[in-house]
């Protein structure tokens, strides 16, 4: 079977829906044609000249990158930069590139899993769910109609809940309306006030599907003008947000932990605070720069908060409640890469898939 790139993004954007990405972030497709047959993959973490040069190599068309080689807007392309040469050779190459960043570590699937699934962790859930990306709709169906309108939602993307789909909530009720002059109605006629017992239906979905959503709806429902309304809820999402918490198989001394985490995640270093009497168990996780999430850590009453890029001043704010640990960026989220040949090769099983060999990490440890 023959698949186009944009085939590949949009199986990438249904697990990582670039909406979730961060304000600042720049994931999608960054260099290249949608419309190109892929030809073969190369999974990366950075996209460099040497990532670009080895998918030439490999005979790939698609380097699938967690970070994002084009931050800010590019305003010449002269080459004068790493960046420039990299988007240059890629656009000479016919070679698309496609990033999945803060999208991918926002999903209870995603980078963030891969970290705890590497140090063992035990029923890793979101640390900080985010909230208000949900929605719900409200609208009203002529009995006997509901749940044809119902299974054209669910769908297009409604009615999940975690583990469970199809998920609304019926009530029964009268409904009325007058046709005016212009009007075309499937039940009643002009001019005349007319009662339909009615069900109304209750649902949530994804904020950023609303425009799906919505467009379903009005081409299922019997009416002429749909009746609906929308409101976006304050529910956290327990599958979208930053971070992730789980339990080690058994405790661990402070000083043990952080050997078994060096050996786990292939750690050549670490910086850490502080080690007390106190055995760890409960582990928070970040990849990339996530302290940010340490007061969160805390609340949630880890023992161990990893992430990477901590100041020095940062390390002061663990107050010795917490081992507060700095495991290097690159580190932190090398094994994404893997994370993404798994997802691609289980899907696209008859495309090339590579993990690239190119050690994109600028820093280097003496």
């Amino acid at each position: 079977m023959v698949y186009l790139i944009k085939d590949i993004i949009t199986y990438l954007e249904n697990l990582a829906p670039t909406a979730y990405q961060e304000s600042y972030d720049n994931a999608g497709l960054i260099v290249g044609d949608a419309q190109a047959e892929v030809k073969g993959i190369i999974c990366s973490l950075d996209v460099t000249e040497e990532v670009v040069q080895e998918a030439i190599e490999k005979k790939c068309n698609l380097i699938v990158a967690h970070h994002p080689i084009v931050f800010g807007g590019l305003k010449q392309l002269t080459g004068k930069n790493y960046v420039e040469r990299t988007v240059i050779a890629a656009i000479k190459n016919d070679i698309a590139i496609y990033a999945i960043h803060t999208n991918l570590d926002a999903v209870s699937q995603g980078v963030n899993r891969k970290i705890a699934e590497k140090i063992g962790l035990l029923n890793p859930q979101i640390l900080a769910p985010k909230k208000g990306i949900v929605t719900k709709l409200t609208t009203f169906i002529p009995k006997g109609e509901e749940d044809a309108v119902l299974n054209e939602l669910f769908e297009a993307g409604a009615g999940n809940i975690g583990n469970y789909s199809n998920c609304s909530f019926k009530s029964e009720g009268t409904g009325s309306f007058l046709p005016k002059e212009a009007a075309d109605p499937t039940i009643g006629e002009k001019g005349k006030l007319t009662s339909v017992e009615e069900t109304r239906v209750e649902l949530i979905f994804p904020s950023h599907l609303e425009h799906k959503i919505i467009q379903t709806l009005k081409n299922v429902h019997p009416y002429e003008e749909v009746a609906y309304y929308l409101q976006v809820l304050e529910n956290k999402n327990q599958d979208v947000g930053s971070g992730m918490i789980g339990r080690l198989p058994e405790p661990l001394e402070g000083k043990d932990f952080l050997f078994y985490l060096k050996s786990s995640m292939n750690l050549k270093v670490l910086k850490h605070t502080a080690i007390s009497n106190k055995k760890v168990e409960k582990i928070a996780v970040c990849g990339g720069a996530g302290v940010f999430l340490l007061n969160q850590a805390k609340r949630s009453g880890a023992d161990v908060f990893i992430t990477s890029d901590i100041k020095y001043h940062e390390f002061f704010d663990a107050e010795n409640s917490i081992l507060l640990t700095d495991i290097g960026h690159y580190e932190s989220e090398i094994y994404t890469k893997e994370l993404l040949k798994d997802i691609l090769s289980r899907k696209f099983s008859n495309i090339a898939t590579y993990l690239t060999n190119v050690i994109t990490n600028p820093i280097s440890y003496l």
